[in-house]
């Protein structure tokens, strides 16, 4: 997995790629699924919901741009993996799920896997952070919205990143918004499929 469909898309950052081969996927996927956990596909989890693609978790990690000691905010919890390859990223990493029985079974996987302490799982919903644990030095959605919450955005240290997709349920852009002292900065990157992101508010 790491050096064809990472490495040999183009997924540079050494980190990234140490994490995406330390995290045993098959543990975030349900059993019926475990034979094809590498493939190059998202799967079901239940609920209408996803594992994403290994290649997307990798850009969207990469594109946080972490240096290890951060404090970051992972939105859409799904099945814990991409939690997982943050806590081997990052310092500490909270993770939102706004489905009880997903997070109930984003717990479970994460301890199984070794991560349960690193990983934080609330209940809440995504599009509005949390709010008590910002700022964040990096900010991971893994559900595409038309725009970038600004809630999200306010909750970004200064230098820090949110990776979120954009765009409509049947076109979608991974981008990245870049906090500076006059604003966040927008970067378009790769088209992508994700499920929404779905709002309470």
């Amino acid at each position: 997995m790491v050096d064809r469909q990472l490495r040999a898309r183009g997924i540079e950052d050494e980190r990234v790629l140490a994490a995406m081969g330390r995290v045993p996927r098959e543990l975030f996927v349900p059993v019926e699924f475990r034979d094809r956990a590498y493939a190059d596909a998202a799967l079901p989890i239940g609920a209408d919901q996803t594992i994403s693609q290994p290649y997307m978790v990798a850009r969207i990690c990469a594109e946080l741009r972490l240096r290890g000691g951060e404090r970051v905010l992972d939105v859409g919890t799904g099945s814990g993996y991409q939690a997982a390859v943050l806590a081997e990223l990052a310092g500490e990493v909270h993770s939102l799920e706004r489905i009880p029985v997903l997070a109930a079974s984003a717990r479970a996987n994460l301890d199984e896997a070794g991560y349960g302490e690193r990983v934080r799982v609330h209940v809440a919903d995504g599009a509005r952070g949390l709010p008590e644990q910002a700022p964040f030095g990096g900010i991971a959605v893994a559900a595409a919205a038309p725009a970038p919450p600004p809630e999200l955005l306010d909750q970004l240290e200064l230098g820090a990143r949110l990776v979120i997709p954009v765009g409509s349920r049947h076109q979608q852009v991974l981008e990245v918004f870049l906090q500076t002292p006059e604003g966040a900065a927008e970067l378009a990157l790769v088209p992508c499929r994700f499920v929404p992101l779905v709002t309470d508010g």
